[in-house]
């Protein structure tokens, strides 16, 4: 996610850098309330983690190549939709980082908070949401405040070194749906409970 803020943000300025950092706001309701509801059957979910990791690789690998390819673009050229809602949105709910993280830590730590009282649950969220979106939004503004900097060359190569790296991550997210599919999910869940894992 970090990678794809800066990426729409050198392409299409901090606006769109921070609607991809806003994105888990929207994504992470649904997945928050079916982990819940799931949190007690994880060992059944692991195929469903394996798909999604899978998809979600493919989907950024998709990503890699459409921030690579402005390298080649030529100047002239007519000037993209930066769809950065769907592109954060995607890239969200496909990652099976978040789900992993609600279905272990994430769910019990809030069904604690809401045993205590739903202010507690609220604060927890808050805080949460507020250092993960908010520090995301920061390297977003910190971006496109000296996008104007960036040109030529320099652009070409930042946008090579984020494109290499979600292409990293792509091979690693193909890797964890290797693993969820072969029923392998220990190393994964002591990943996920580390707060940026989400």
């Amino acid at each position: 996610m970090l990678a794809l803020v800066l990426a729409q943000t050198l392409r299409h300025g901090s606006r769109e850098g921070c609607k991809v950092a806003l994105t888990p706001l929207v994504t992470d309701a649904p997945i928050i309330l079916v982990t819940l509801v799931l949190a007690s059957k994880l060992a059944q979910l692991r195929p469903l983690l394996g798909l999604v990791s899978i998809a979600g690789a493919v989907f950024v690998l998709y990503l890699a190549w459409e921030s690579f390819s402005p390298v080649f673009q030529q100047a002239e050229a007519p000037a993209e939709r930066p769809r950065s809602w769907f592109k954060g949105i995607a890239t969200n709910l496909l990652n099976p980082h978040p789900w992993i993280f609600w279905l272990t830590v994430g769910a019990a730590i809030l069904a604690k908070a809401i045993a205590q009282s739903r202010l507690v649950a609220a604060a927890f969220l808050f805080g949460f949401y507020l250092l993960l979106v908010g520090s995301k939004v920061m390297v977003a503004l910190l971006a496109g405040r000296f996008r104007d900097l960036l040109s030529g060359r320099l652009y070409r190569a930042i946008m090579r070194v984020l494109a290499a790296l979600l292409a990293l991550f792509a091979l690693l997210l193909f890797r964890e749906g290797l693993k969820h599919l072969a029923g392998d999910l220990k190393p994964l869940l002591a990943v996920s409970h580390l707060p940026w894992a989400s």
